[in-house]
């Protein structure tokens, strides 16, 4: 007997047999543990995502009902109602919404905490309660930071804001295009643009070129400010216009003379070494210049004082021409927008029917209207260009101006000098351009 125990005990087949089933309750262990906790982990991640549209949902609500919270339970538990995907029913006095104190910059805040608890097969057989899983977002409201002096309206993927040359711009307040382009705002040569922040619906590329304090990429894209604001002659803009409206050229023998509004002309031509000033009619009040069909060349100097220059055309039609500024190197235009009535604020305007000069939407040197920023060159108004380029030569040293860029593209340029800007500009009947609330994730 002893002799066939030693036998038995010495024989080694079958030791692998032994080990694994000795291993099995192991392995099965482990194989159910992974797969409990990567349920978890689905469950987590699921009332994760309700949690954070629930919060987006509740603060889009205080939005709306301008910061109250008597709503917002119900829009959040809507919000659950569509998005809680887990499959499990939250737990009793779930969900747990709390609304967070204001700080800067973070408004209408919402805090929205889930909770769920269910059994699993393996570790219910160790574990006398299930796990809690718990998932929580805070939102808020954020304002964009500051007031733009600057928008351009590119909406493709070109690039909106140029800076070249060696020009110096600076502004107390922002630059935004609403460009999707990677580089939907850039610098080259050794052009100097200060400003608060520049923002961007595509990305922006940090450049030497550009001193700002915050830069915003992939920003939301701005509305057009003056969208509803068109010639109209139920408005009387075009009572002036006769039927075919005479081009006035300032020469030798009309220069430094005074033209009053309403008046229309086919265009208007202001030669070199030669000047004119148009002002507010001294009986009615009209401040009007309206420029049918044709377009405005400045190569001497052109004040607009309280008057707003309108390059459109009487004609109604969808094609109807509509001609441009361009100010050569010696031009000189000096223009004070007029504060009430329906132009307030508006400096030259251009009707957005006018067809844009680069089709494929690329920024280019060769720009169908400009103005130069000379040392007394002084634009208080907003310069609206929605469909067209518009380049700003800067040379000189130009003094604190409330001047509002709106234009489709804005190519800064020139040679020296440093012009500056401020949007503390409502004495000139300027309203701010600001950036809507975003709602996103703080927490």
């Amino acid at each position: 007997m002893l002799k066939a125990f030693s036998k038995l005990w010495n024989n080694d087949r079958g030791n692998m047999i032994v080990i694994a089933a000795a291993a099995l309750p192991l392995l099965v262990g482990s194989a159910g543990l992974a797969t409990d906790t990567i349920q978890w982990a689905l469950w987590k991640r699921q009332i994760q995502r309700a949690a954070d549209s629930a919060a987006i949902a509740g603060v889009y609500d205080r939005v709306e009902h301008t910061g109250a919270t008597t709503n917002t339970p119900t829009a959040i538990n809507h919000d659950l109602s569509l998005n809680q995907h887990s499959g499990i029913t939250l737990q009793p006095g779930y969900p747990v919404v709390s609304y967070p104190a204001n700080v800067t910059g973070q408004q209408n805040q919402v805090r929205v905490t889930l909770a769920v608890r269910k059994e699993l097969s393996f570790s219910s057989m160790f574990l006398t309660t299930a796990p809690l899983i718990q998932a929580t977002a805070q939102a808020a409201a954020v304002q964009s930071s500051g007031d733009f002096c600057v928008l351009s309206l590119q909406h493709n993927s070109k690039t909106g804001i140029q800076a070249t040359g060696s020009a110096s711009i600076t502004m107390d307040c922002g630059m935004m295009t609403n460009s999707t382009a990677t580089n939907a705002a850039a610098g080259q040569g050794n052009a100097g643009v200060t400003a608060t922040t520049i923002a961007a619906a595509g990305g922006i590329q940090q450049s030497s070129n550009w001193t700002v304090q915050n830069y915003q990429p992939y920003s939301p894209q701005l509305e057009d400010p003056y969208a509803d604001l068109k010639p109209d002659a139920d408005d009387g803009d075009f009572a002036s216009c006769p039927a075919n409206p005479q081009p006035l050229n300032i020469n030798g023998g009309n220069s430094g003379q005074t033209f009053y509004a309403d008046q229309c002309y086919s265009s208007i031509s202001v030669n070199s070494n030669r000047s004119v000033t148009f002002a507010p009619d001294p009986v009615s009040g009209a401040h009007r210049i309206i420029v049918s069909g044709g377009g405005v060349n400045v190569q001497g100097s052109m004040h607009l004082n309280g008057v707003v220059l309108i390059l459109t055309n009487k004609d109604s039609s969808s094609t109807a021409p509509v001609g441009s500024l361009d100010a050569n190197s010696n031009g000189l235009i000096d223009a004070t927008a007029p504060t009430t009535g329906k132009w307030a604020g508006m400096a030259i305007y251009q009707d957005r029917r006018a067809v844009d000069s680069a089709p494929t939407g690329n920024i280019t040197a060769s720009s169908p209207n400009k103005i130069n920023g000379n040392t007394t060159n002084k634009i208080r108004g907003v310069l609206y260009f929605p469909n067209q380029q518009l380049t700003y030569n800067g040379s000189g040293t130009g003094s604190a101006t409330c001047t509002q860029f709106v234009a489709k593209r804005i190519y800064w340029s020139g040679n020296t000098g440093l012009n500056n800007f401020t949007k503390n500009c409502t004495m000139y009947g300027m309203q701010a351009i600001t950036a809507p609330l975003r709602v996103r994730l703080v927490a």
